[in-house]
């Protein structure tokens, strides 16, 4: 494949507008975990995409939010970052006829960049086309945009429009990454987004915002069989007590998903070990969110 022309893409938005999902659905591969839950994306990815002759890295980033802990501080900043040397950026909203405080700070940050800058009003499918009239004029007197792109990236109506533009938008440039890379994550770091993704998906709110996952062994045998040891940290003793479960049901169950998709992945038999334990307060402790990449 020959790259003539290659640059960044931000992709931001408040939690929970389908920043993940979108770029998943342009990629046409999972790279980014996703859940019903906001803040499921902690740490700016890069997923690359190619169409040759164009490569666009698009950044999935953190959903921009007021944050509450030093976690949630390093995903506010890096959100902010993440603006840093694009080459185009794409406001993903929802559907509501009003700008909010969030949009509009990211419209603020895209402007200062002076770069073609795009709004995608996502989950066309759960309303009515003329609900979203209101939708547009709101964001049309909010903010000046290159082109306002209504989408769904669930079913993927409208994203090949918004994927052609962003292509047209990407500078001269050799590419940015190899071919054969989809994403700029480690085997381990994405061992551990694949099983905190279940824990998302099988607990309820509050105990998932105050977990981590980190994978401490990791190792192929000769025979293809993967091996891996990974440790789910909580910050409170009832929580380890719910990730675990009646019996160890629920940890069962989440290294059950975790394990199916892991040899989707891999192409092989995986064996995947769970461990719980508990590090009181680990959101606003630095040592502790260094240890866990968050830094």
């Amino acid at each position: 494949m020959t790259i003539t022309h290659a640059g960044l893409v931000a992709v931001v938005g408040r939690p929970n507008a389908g920043k993940s999902t979108l770029i998943n659905k342009i990629c046409g591969e999972k790279v980014a975990i996703v859940s019903p839950k906001p803040q499921t994306t902690r740490r700016r990815l890069s997923a690359v995409y190619n169409r040759e002759p164009v490569q666009m890295v698009l950044l999935d980033t953190p959903g921009f939010h007021t944050p509450r802990t030093k976690l949630g501080q390093f995903m506010v900043k890096s959100v902010r970052e993440s603006f840093g040397g694009v080459d185009a950026a794409v406001l993903v909203v929802e559907p509501v006829p009003s700008v909010g405080e969030i949009e509009r700070e990211l419209i603020t940050q895209s402007h200062k960049r002076r770069v073609p800058f795009y709004l995608a009003i996502n989950k066309l499918d759960t309303l009515p086309r003329e609900s979203l009239l209101p939708v547009i004029d709101a964001y049309s007197k909010a903010a000046s945009f290159d082109a306002i792109l209504l989408l769904s990236a669930k079913s993927g109506e409208g994203v090949e429009e918004l994927t052609n533009l962003l292509l047209t938008a990407m500078p001269p440039s050799p590419a940015l990454y190899p071919e054969d890379v989809s994403a700029d994550q480690t085997d381990r770091e994405l061992i551990s987004e694949v099983v905190r993704e279940k824990l998302l998906l099988c607990l309820n709110d509050e105990v998932p915002h105050g977990a981590a996952v980190t994978v401490d062994k990791l190792s192929e045998r000769k025979d293809g069989l993967v091996s891996v040891e990974a440790v789910v940290t909580c910050e409170k003793e009832s929580h380890k007590g719910i990730v675990i479960g009646k019996n160890g049901a629920m940890l069962k169950k989440i290294g059950s998903l975790a394990r199916a998709e892991l040899e989707e992945m891999y192409g092989g038999q995986v064996f995947l070990k769970l461990w719980v334990r508990v590090r009181a307060g680990w959101r606003d402790n630095d040592a502790q969110l260094r240890n866990f990449g968050y830094q």
